[in-house]
């Protein structure tokens, strides 16, 4: 029988992991999560919370130059974004791998598999952050990320408090003059199946290769059912309507980095038990761009998606029109 600690070899399988579950993570976010090498050295940089200091954008008037008078020199004022480094595990018994180990590369197979998992909770972290920064936007900012159409209650909801062109245009606004660089959309499958109804979903060829991917005005679609979704209370008028949050992104909007777990995979035997065990260990930065965590209100030794979702934990430091994330509610 071929035991996981037969085709899990630890110097072959840690890098193939981290290589695969990166490709995965930017394939699941649709382009929106920019990975380089400065990020995944920040990650491994030690600390549960990440500096990433920037400098500020230059203002004040010019002035009139004048042979009689010099100018007044200004400042340029740095700032500082905070990431927080997630620590996170799972382990998986060798029943859940069973149809893995029958491939012809074992190894491979479940490389993906934990692979593919692991982009699925990267993709859940990162929308629990985008609750939280909107929570704080909401609390704090004037709700200057988010444009709001959702009608209260079942009798409200009509074609204009749905997901429609002039709601996309308002989520746009929110971004002011830096709206050029919009690259995604997602929606809450409910609100995604409603815009392909009214053909409202189109299909373009990626600038390389000949797979076709869904766009909404020329914007990659992504689809997931972890977008915040509130159903409907009820049927009657006066019953609270459902509500629904899409976001659009500007590309690299959320920044990822791969840290380094000291122990990232290691397999086990129960030997009373005859079951054989594959540990996986993942430390990584998931992170807004431009809205630092504040870590005010995390109880263990990296915050869970309950904490990412809080206002508490966030705070925007970057000009609005340079956080490249806008919300959208909508009754669908």
């Amino acid at each position: 029988m071929t035991k996981i600690a037969d085709v899990i070899v630890p110097e072959v399988f840690n890098p193939y992991f981290l290589q695969r579950t990166a490709e995965m993570a930017r394939f699941y976010l649709g382009g929106i999560v920019s990975n380089d090498e400065a990020l995944n050295r920040l990650a491994q940089s030690g600390g549960k919370t990440l500096n990433m200091p920037f400098w500020n954008d230059l203002n004040g008037d010019d002035e009139i130059l004048s042979d009689s008078s010099a100018l007044t020199p200004g400042k340029i004022n740095a700032g500082q974004d905070v990431a927080v480094l997630h620590m996170r595990g799972r382990a998986w018994s060798v029943n859940d791998l069973a149809t893995a180990l029958s491939g012809d590369d074992p190894m491979g197979a479940i490389a993906d598999l934990v692979a593919a998992y692991w982009a699925r909770r990267y993709q859940v972290a990162a929308l629990s952050s985008l609750m939280g920064v909107m929570a704080d936007n909401s609390a704090n900012d004037g709700s200057d990320m988010i444009a709001n159409a959702s009608g209260a209650t079942v009798a409200d909801v009509t074609a204009d408090t749905k997901f429609h062109g002039d709601v996309f245009i308002d989520g746009q606004a929110t971004f002011g003059d830096a709206l050029g660089g919009l690259s995604g959309v997602a929606f809450h499958p409910n609100v995604y199946h409603n815009l392909k109804k009214i053909d409202q979903i189109s299909f373009e060829k990626e600038s390389q290769g000949d797979l076709e991917i869904e766009t909404y005005r020329g914007l990659r679609v992504i689809v997931d059912r972890n977008l915040p979704y509130t159903p409907a209370a009820g049927t009657t008028g006066t019953d609270a309507a459902a509500q629904y949050t899409s976001y659009l992104f500007g590309s690299g909007a959320i920044g990822m980095g791969q840290g380094g777990a000291p122990v990232p995979s290691e397999t086990d035997r129960d030997s009373l038990a005859g079951e054989d065990i594959l540990v996986t260990r993942s430390h990584f930065i998931m992170h807004p761009r431009g809205v630092k965590f504040t870590s005010s209100s995390v109880a263990g030794a990296s915050p869970t998606n309950a904490e990412l979702q809080a206002a508490a934990n966030w705070d925007r430091v970057y000009e609005r029109e340079n956080v490249r994330i806008a919300a959208i509610k909508t009754n669908g």
